[in-house]
């Protein structure tokens, strides 16, 4: 049972640090601030520089937290990796926040971004 366990930890961290701010944004009680608009309208119109700006800062400091958590997770004793796990989610949340933006807002703009490409060139040039 302990191995599995132990498994279970790790897929658990890995997804959520693959998917932490989409899934923290998800459980989060306040409504999205950034509203997507279907069809061919130009999404990235609707969102303000400074929040483009943030999102790409924070995506750095996600990338950051992500790397350094993955490296914690798998190098800690079975009994640290579910506590490391939690502490890995608050640093998540952390990374996005600490650069003025709600999880929503983040969230918002990642989706934006995987269909503008105008939206991902801003995280992708520099």
């Amino acid at each position: 049972m302990q191995s599995s366990t132990g498994l279970f930890v790790l897929v658990f961290a890995s997804s959520w640090l693959a998917l932490g701010p989409t899934v923290n944004a998800q459980t989060q009680s306040e409504p999205r601030a950034l509203p997507t608009t279907p069809g061919p309208s130009s999404p990235s119109a609707s969102i303000p520089e400074n929040k483009l700006d943030a999102a790409a800062a924070a995506l750095k400091s996600v990338s950051m937290v992500k790397q350094e958590y993955e490296q914690r997770i798998a190098q800690a004793p079975e009994s640290d990796k579910s506590r490391l796990a939690n502490e890995g989610k608050q640093a998540l949340t952390n990374a996005v926040t600490d650069n003025g933006l709600s999880l929503a807002e983040y969230t918002a703009i990642l989706q934006v971004a995987q269909n503008d490409p105008a939206v991902a060139k801003k995280f992708f040039s520099g």
